[in-house]
């Protein structure tokens, strides 16, 4: 193999240690809580310098859970393809990449977005790199309850960029990723379960059975149904983000009910999907409802 081929197979490697379709969604749920912590337009260089700063520490922390998860990567359907238990990359490689870009994020931040939005994400990281990798997932099955405060962040990160201060309408932000979680994760470990069952790891389904779990999604479901409606209720938005917000979740607890109901993996892995849809269109419906 020649150099510039293997520096092309490092580049796609590296690219796949940041877990580029998680991070997105972490983004766009970020610019979406800058657009929203402003009364018209977010200063643009802001926004980008906080997109980026959010984007590199994001993707630092996937690497840190590929680094720590190998083992288990490898032991797992779905994440044997990983650069780690391939192979394809070193342990060293992994944290001098997941150093330099965590690094360059949290400089961005500091040095042209605020030092508030700085120590929010570097919390975030270590919420999700270390809290939730290393001591939850492997510990307890409310793993993903527990460490879905990390994840539920990006929203605040994003308010805070702007505002540099964390208000309440943030924090209803944050409530909702948190409620979602669960579901949205259940939902595929259900169809997974094996997976974790070799790895070892104590999910919901493993510890207290998949008929225990599609009950628990039908809960956090209409947890998440109630929640949603909360900027509604404290005149951060309006109608248009109401009637979105009543047929989504609707559609969102139809499904887990059905889940439980008339289970299938295949049905399982729908609701998993429609989940990342669900949160991705009930952002948008609050960005649209802040300009109309």
């Amino acid at each position: 193999m020649t150099v510039h081929a293997l520096g092309k197979l490092h580049v796609r490697q590296f690219l796949a240690l940041a877990k580029p379709r998680v991070v997105s969604l972490i983004v766009f749920v970020a610019v979406i809580g800058m657009f929203l912590a402003s009364p018209g337009l977010p200063p643009p260089g802001v926004v980008f310098a906080a997109t980026l700063g959010i984007a590199l520490v994001a993707g630092a922390a996937a690497a840190i859970n590929c680094l720590v998860e190998q083992k288990i990567d490898g032991l797992m359907l779905r994440t044997r393809g990983r650069p780690l238990p391939r192979g394809e990359l070193s342990s060293a490689q992994t944290l001098a990449f997941a150093a330099l870009v965590g690094g360059a994020g949290i400089w961005l931040l500091y040095a042209f977005v605020n030092p508030l939005t700085m120590w929010l994400t570097l919390a975030t990281f270590v919420g999700y790199a270390i809290v939730y990798t290393v001591l939850l997932k492997p510990a307890t099955p409310q793993n993903i309850v527990i460490g879905g405060a990390s994840g539920a962040m990006p929203p605040i990160l994003g308010w805070a960029a702007i505002q540099n201060e964390v208000p309440p309408e943030a924090l209803i932000l944050f409530l909702i990723i948190f409620a979602w979680t669960p579901p949205h994760f259940w939902s595929l470990s259900l169809y997974r379960m094996r997976d974790y069952e070799r790895a070892g790891l104590p999910m919901l389904p493993v510890t207290h059975g998949p008929q225990y779990t599609r009950l628990m999604i039908v809960l956090y479901t209409a947890i998440l149904f109630a929640v949603s409606l909360l900027p509604y209720a404290i005149r951060m938005s309006g109608l248009v983000y109401l009637a979105s917000a009543v047929v989504l979740g609707g559609v969102f607890l139809h499904r887990a009910i059905e889940l439980r109901r008339h289970y299938s993996d295949a049905l399982a892995r729908r609701t998993f999907k429609y989940s990342i849809v669900y949160l991705a269109a009930l952002f948008t419906a609050l960005l649209v409802d802040h300009y109309l």
